[in-house]
């Protein structure tokens, strides 16, 4: 037999593209369009069908970027036409080459009611007519413009309305009824499968000639004038090709209807409101023509908007989920950021997202699902279990520049010991089509294939795509057991988790973080976003500490409404495309000013609760909401500080070099402005390495090869400018009016201007570095780098609930790979007998390296990026007043540390008042942190308390209310009973290393 394989696939792409897919519409006869342009920001139905419509003429251009047009569909079903076999075309002009990422549509009926959305792979909509074969439907159309464009991440001026131009995106096209040929789709689907599958073969596979064979001789069957009267027979010559069974040891795959929707990225946040509403119509819309089709979706914060805005969706959404076909997975409030939220936030975003799935639905899902977060914290695996989860999911870590991580599914163990069972799809993607190549992809890359028979695939396109289609349906169907593919089954996540577990309970573990090598500019980019979320953090702190204190000492209402609130808007703003800084203009813009507002409102809480439990008085009081005791105030307490007992000196010398001390720090500070010696008197040891200093500031051209916003690559440390190399414009040394020493050094670069103070205050341990930057570039990073005289193989960098070792070395791929990395408020950098902590108030990029010490040995450099320039998804990211805060406190221990995180965090809140305040409980135990005290979410008026071992080893904690407490229980953290209550007090626990515990009180009221 000849080889004529390559004719016959020619021939059929021709086939398709001329004859089969046109004639899946037969006939269309046009509909009457009318429109009405949204003056500004977008309306609800019950706005727009009031307008008056003007006529629209075919082909009409329209949509202004980020506009909203609403279109008016009109028109009587031609005689004779099936309305079951009639579908209405509504094409607003969208490119096919793409799923998404431009114009999108939401279509009602005349009641209101939503029927489905428009996308580019989905643009067709039921042909509701009324009984006298009349249609009416109202489209609204969103003029998204693209901001991506090819991905050569150019500057754009369209993340922003005021930037992006008055020119209309949009053409119209096809806006029709249309007649929809059953079997030639059908045909269509039996085609591509089969085409895809034998692609994917060897060109020596028996199974791929014998396809191509069945192929040819369905070309040679159908009659291309007339596809409709002959596919049925061209369907039936296939019928024995699709119906050979998969191989008895295919891999087994779990298809699950998904659609990514970015919560704000390159739209804003309230074009995610309608990406929902679109995405989620569109799913119900399948769900009601196909039993077996089950959709996944996460993030409760989308549902709530959902419920908002479009009740009635919801309605049918809260339906299907009992039905068990909508699956709200993940239990978030949001797909979060891992790297940069506090503890307590991540907490928070359980405990909110699961609360509100639970009140709305019933449900309490088990599984985490994150597929595009930038990296996975090491302290998730025990936030993840503690909050009532069994499973995660990520597919980002295949996005790996250097390694491969090498399992697909595994135990992920964190900090402290815990394990979660979990699944990274070795299809590669969370936007699968079901297409052989995919699917193919999925069983030849799955690492577990020896041991292990099943993986996870999740299909649909996303972030307003339009989610999963008829089409990958179809395909699934096909797939589900056919010999060449794997088999595949379309289910819910929870029953993937519950299968791949029971089969795979002897699973590799994977320990510590996920660390993706990618996007480690995300730790930096944006950093008012950055503050904002620091501060935002700290002042809820303090907000439910004193709250609860004044419910308790005054009995004043708790605000458990405002703060609900305020917490889930910042969990909003920790999704993985804010927080890390790589969304559009328009986002950072109301990000930055919801921070301002949340202070806002934030401060005033403090204030009355402060005022409630102080009184009214003229006494200098400190509140100190950290967990340490500060200047003589009690931890969690408020009193008179205690009066200062060392006065700070300062001298200049000869050289103009100015000496600052206080008894406990001396700091040398050089003409140029750098600290050349940091001596504690503990240890009478220098800090800062020889030649080196402890305040170096470099400017680095920073041009990552794609992704700007996003990266940082290593070869940026191959162009850097020093900045402290020239003397200053000022260097002036002043003593504030507490007795601070301040020097001040004032430098000008570039087109940026940088004030550095720095400080040592009374008694500190601690010298402060305070950064006002007037900053005015374009792709650069700036770097802070600390030269210590410390022979460092690793830093500690502080995480949730803990810390993790970040190598000074390259020895392996991995640890070169980690070259910029993550610390929450502190790092620290230790070899045996000494060590330095450098903590910051709002910078989360660092990165640790070694230096050759000038006298011999080695040194360590600690770098911290305090901001960058990025020109792509906004391109005046950055721009602007910035100011930053650092300390460096030599001669520390990692209790030291995490002090000196809360010092710089949290500081002290100087209120007057009639009388000092007690704190609510006294925690007794080295190295373990009381993080947090609050009221109880049920509205029970207990208390919650919550600790965690901060050092790294075991720590026994004595834990003494100081109100009129009952009982005591330890919970999980969601604030659930973890074992029987307890009236012996006081609490007497042993943590382990990193160990969270919840403590729940019942009280007396009053007391």
């Amino acid at each position: 037999m000849h080889d004529d394989r390559t004719r016959v696939e020619a021939r059929l792409r021709r086939f398709i593209r001329e004859r089969l897919e046109p004639a899946v519409y037969t006939t269309q006869q046009p509909l009457t369009v009318a429109h009405w342009q949204v003056p500004d920001e977008p309306v609800p139905f019950s706005h727009a069908v009031g307008q008056r419509y003007e006529p629209t003429t075919d082909g009409w251009t329209w949509g202004r970027a980020w506009s909203s047009t609403w279109f008016r569909l009109s028109g009587t079903i031609p005689p004779g036409w099936d309305p079951a076999a009639t579908e209405i075309l509504c094409d607003l002009g969208f490119t096919a080459g793409q799923p998404g990422f431009q114009a999108e549509g939401l279509a009602y009926r005349p009641d209101g009611s939503v029927v489905k959305a428009v996308s580019p792979r989905s643009h067709h909509l039921p042909c509701s007519v009324d009984d006298a074969g009349e249609l009416l439907l109202y489209v609204e159309a969103a003029a998204n413009p693209d901001v991506a464009g090819a991905y050569t991440f150019a500057p754009t001026g369209l993340g922003d309305k005021a930037t992006a131009g008055p020119a209309p995106l949009y053409s119209l096209g096809t806006i029709a009824f249309a007649l929809r040929d059953q079997q030639a789709w059908e045909l269509l689907q039996d085609v591509r499968t089969l085409d895809g599958l034998a692609r994917e073969l060897p060109a020596d596979s028996t199974r791929r000639s014998r396809i191509l064979h069945g192929l040819d001789r369905m070309l040679d069957a159908i009659d291309p004038d007339d596809v409709a009267a002959t596919a049925p027979a061209a369907r039936a010559l296939l019928a024995p090709y699709l119906a050979a069974p998969a191989n008895a040891s295919s891999h087994r795959i779990v298809a699950v209807g998904h659609a990514h929707i970015d919560s704000a990225w390159l739209w804003p946040v309230r074009e995610t409101v309608r990406k929902v509403a679109r995405t989620f119509s569109n799913a119900l819309d399948l769900m009601d023509h196909h039993p077996g089709f089950v959709f996944a979706a996460s993030s409760a914060q989308q549902y709530a908007w959902l419920k908002e805005h479009h009740p009635g969706v919801f309605a049918r959404v809260r339906e299907r989920v009992r039905d068990g076909r909508f699956a709200p997975v993940g239990g978030m409030w949001v797909e979060s950021d891992t790297n940069m939220p506090g503890g307590e936030s991540m907490i928070r975003q359980f405990a909110h997202g699961k609360r509100f799935f639970h009140e709305e639905f019933g449900v309490e899902t088990e599984e985490v699902w994150l597929p595009d977060s930038f990296g996975y914290s090491a302290a998730l695996p025990q936030i993840v279990r503690g909050t009532g989860n069994r499973w995660f999911l990520t597919q980002k870590m295949s996005w790996n520049q250097v390694n491969r991580l090498p399992h697909h599914t595994f135990w992920w163990e964190g900090i402290d010991g815990t394990r979660v069972f979990t699944h990274l799809p070795p299809a590669d993607t969370y936007n699968s089509q079901l297409t052989p190549d995919e699917l193919l992809h999925a069983e030849r890359n799955f690492q577990e294939a020896g041991t292990a028979t099943l993986s996870l695939v999740p299909f649909g396109w996303g972030d307003g795509g339009g989610g999963p289609t008829r089409e990958m349906i179809a395909a699934a169907e096909r797939s589900h057991d056919l010999e060449g593919l794997p088999r595949v089954e379309i289910d819910t996540p929870r029953r993937f988790f519950e299968q791949a577990e029971a089969e795979y309970p002897g699973a590799p573990v994977w320990s510590g973080e996920m660390y993706l090598e990618l996007h480690r500019g995300t730790f930096t980019s944006q950093a008012r976003t950055k503050r904002g979320n620091r501060r935002s953090e700290q002042l809820l702190h303090e907000a439910e500490l004193w709250a609860t204190t004044a419910a308790v000492r005054a009995d004043t209402p708790y605000p458990a409404a405002e703060l609900r609130r305020i917490w889930e808007r910042v969990l909003l703003l920790q999704f993985h495309d804010i927080l890390p800084g790589s969304s559009i203009a328009w986002v950072h813009r109301e990000a930055e000013r919801d921070y301002a507002a949340l202070a806002d409102e934030l401060t005033a809480l403090i204030d009355a609760s402060l005022a409630a439990l102080t009184g009214e008085g003229e006494a200098e009081l400190v509140a100190n909401a950290t967990a340490m005791t500060v200047d003589g105030v009690p931890a969690l307490g408020v009193a008179a500080p205690r009066a200062s007992t060392q006065a700070v000196t300062w001298h200049r010398t000869a050289d103009e070099a100015v000496t600052i001390d206080n008894g406990r720090v001396r700091a040398v500070v050089d003409d140029h402005g750098r600290i050349v010696s940091l001596v504690d008197a503990a240890t009478g040891r220098e800090a800062v390495a020889p030649g080196g200093a402890a305040n170096r500031l470099v400017l680095h051209r920073d041009t990552p090869t794609e992704w700007d916003a996003w990266d940082i690559d290593d070869h940026y440390r191959r162009t850097a400018t020093p900045l402290d190399t020239e003397a200053p414009e000022a260097v002036e040394v002043a003593a504030s009016v507490d007795g601070t020493v301040v020097v001040t050094v004032v430098r000008a670069f570039a087109g940026s201007r940088l004030t550095q103070r720095i400080s040592l205050a009374p008694d500190s341990a601690a010298i402060d570095l305070a950064f006002d930057i007037e900053w005015r570039e374009s792709q650069k990073l700036l770097k802070l780098f600390a030269d210590l005289d410390v022979h460092a193989d690793d830093v500690l960098a502080e995480t949730q609930f803990g810390y993790v070792r970040r190598a000074t070395h390259e020895n392996t791929s991995w640890d070169a790979a980690r070259f910029e990395f993550c610390a929450h408020r502190w790092a620290y950098v230790a070899e045996p007998g000494y060590a330095v902590a450098i903590a910051n108030d709002s910078t989360y990029g660092h990165d640790a390296s070694r230096m050759v010490r000038r006298g011999g040995g080695r040194a360590t450099t600690l770098g911290l990026s305090l901001l960058r320039a990025p020109r792509f998804p906004d391109p005046a990211a950055d721009q602007g007043h910035h100011t930053l805060r650092v300390s460096i406190r030599p001669g520390a221990g990692i209790r030291d540390a995490v002090a000196e995180g809360h010092r710089l965090n949290l500081p002290p809140r100087r209120v007057s008042g009639a009388r000092a305040v007690d704190p609510l409980f006294d925690v007794d135990g080295a190295g373990v942190v009381a993080e947090t005290v609050k009221l109880a979410d049920d509205g029970s008026g207990d208390v919650i308390l919550r600790l965690y071992e901060s050092t790294g080893g075991r720590g026994t904690v004595t834990v003494s209310p100081r109100f009129d407490a009952v009982a005591g229980v330890r919970t999980d953290l969601l604030e659930r009973p973890d074992g029987e209550p307890s009236d012996t007090l006081p609490v007497v626990l042993t943590l382990r290393p990193f160990e969270i515990v919840t403590l729940r009180f019942s009280r007396v009221r009053g007391g």
